[in-house]
């Protein structure tokens, strides 16, 4: 019944989703494709068919202007007005009493009345497909990539490859060292591709609602101007309208993250789920910062991770009890502060394809770095000032280096020269008023 996207447009990286002609173009039944207009039609009331083809998200001719020639013949709505010269997409449609009798049969199975869903096959394979439009990273991109950040050599030249990798990374070490900023660089460069998702997903009469505005972020005008699409949820005549040109995700999860998260969400209101995490996330990078935080142990949650890891292939539960198949197209970064062996044993680690240690910073290091925060928060620079902190704050107090101390220390010194009305310095006796308020011996 469905159309597989072996008719997509799809040469190298490139994927275009393919352009609906007819309803069957879609792969989804006409009947339910009805019902999905007349819960639109009962919720917004009296539309244009330009208007139920945008909220569709569906092309009018020879697909919306079906669906709505065929619940005129059975006379489940109505001609309300036309505006002249537009054609039957100007005509003004309202929902009949037999309309409505059927629109709330239909939203007691479901009451998703958003844009049409594509099918879940249809979906994976486009994921497969996309899964070539990775960037390689080398050496001198990450280089600029990380250009912002502080990272010893070794550091460095560890990852290069496991950002290539595309499958997992485990960064472990103290806190305030940078974790978290790393993984923010490489979403960066993912947020620098981009690809096709599907608004929503639909498998076995059910609906998976996939696109998320606060998790995916619209490609930019240009970008879709040139792959023929406006990323909006204006219908198109150039490919599916279904799909939606994103940025590749970058999606981070902390402390809140459950075992429920990571599968189907069913909304037992709505009757229709949304799609977990790593869903959203497929086709670029899940960050799970603070690992070991979570509600739940730790070996559980990464007894779920074991199975697409390493086959990467991920299975979801309908709440039917069916269990889907859907590729895992993640790199899923682990960031924590605990010891590893806290969290992980052996054979968990063999999974992970990079382990890689964010130590502390080295005496150089932690001069540069301070070095650039207070150029950025215009600060004049000191090494006296600096030696001073070293030897007063750290050496004699038997304290670690934290990348993350020079931002903080320095961020003090400001709200100190403000309430002082002086401007702000590396002064002994500023060091010490922000180091005092700063620090905290544990």
């Amino acid at each position: 019944m469905f159309r597989t996207t072996e008719t997509a447009q799809s040469t190298g990286a490139t994927f275009l989703p393919p352009v609906l002609n007819t309803l069957e173009d879609t792969g989804l039944s006409p009947l339910w494709l009805q019902d999905l207009t007349l819960k639109t039609l009962y919720f917004q009331g009296y539309m244009t068919g330009f208007k139920i083809a945008e909220a569709l998200a569906l092309p009018f001719a020879g697909v919306t202007d079906a669906i709505l020639q065929s619940l005129k013949t059975e006379k489940l709505i109505e001609v309300k007005s036309s505006q002249g010269g537009l054609g039957e997409g100007g005509y003004t449609y309202a929902i009949t009493g037999a309309g409505i009798a059927r629109a709330r049969e239909a939203l007691e199975r479901s009451q998703y009345a958003g844009p049409a869903p594509v099918p879940f096959e249809v979906y994976n394979d486009a994921i497969r497909r996309q899964k070539s439009g990775r960037i390689t990273v080398t050496a001198r991109t990450m280089r600029q990539l990380l250009s912002q950040l502080v990272i010893s050599e070794s550091t460095f030249q560890r990852l290069g490859p496991a950002l290539n990798s595309g499958t997992s990374i485990f960064l472990y070490g103290p806190p305030g060292n940078g974790k978290t900023s790393i993984a923010r660089a490489f979403g960066n460069l993912a947020l620098a591709q981009t690809m096709y998702i599907p608004y929503a997903l639909y498998i076995d009469g059910q609906v998976i609602k996939l696109y998320d505005a606060v998790s995916h972020k619209l490609a930019s005008e240009s970008e879709s101007r040139h792959t023929g699409t406006t990323g909006s949820l204006r219908p198109t005549t150039r490919r599916d309208p279904r799909w939606v040109h994103i940025r590749r995700p970058f999606i981070m999860v902390g402390g809140e993250l459950t075992l429920e998260s990571l599968d189907l969400i069913f909304d037992d209101t709505h009757k229709f789920y949304e799609a977990p995490v790593q869903l959203k996330a497929n086709g670029g990078i899940l960050l799970i910062d603070d690992f070991g935080r979570q509600q739940v142990r730790p070996r559980d949650l990464l007894n779920r991770w074991i199975v697409p890891l390493e086959n990467r292939v991920d299975y979801l539960t309908l709440h039917t009890g069916r269990k889907i198949e859907v590729p895992f197209d993640v790199l899923v970064v682990f960031s924590t502060n605990l010891p590893p062996k806290d969290l992980v044993d052996e054979a968990f680690l063999r999974r992970l394809r990079h382990k890689i240690e964010i130590g502390d910073p080295t005496f150089d290091e932690y001069r540069e770095i301070f070095r650039r925060v207070a150029a950025d928060k215009k600060i004049p620079y000191s090494d006296q000032g600096l030696a001073y902190l070293l030897q007063e704050w750290y050496i004699k107090r038997n304290r670690k280096l934290r990348a993350s101390h020079p931002r903080d220390i320095c961020d003090q010194i400001l709200d100190i020269a403000a309430y002082l009305s002086v401007e702000p310095s590396m002064s002994r006796e500023m060091i010490d008023r922000a180091a005092r308020s700063y620090f905290v011996d544990l």
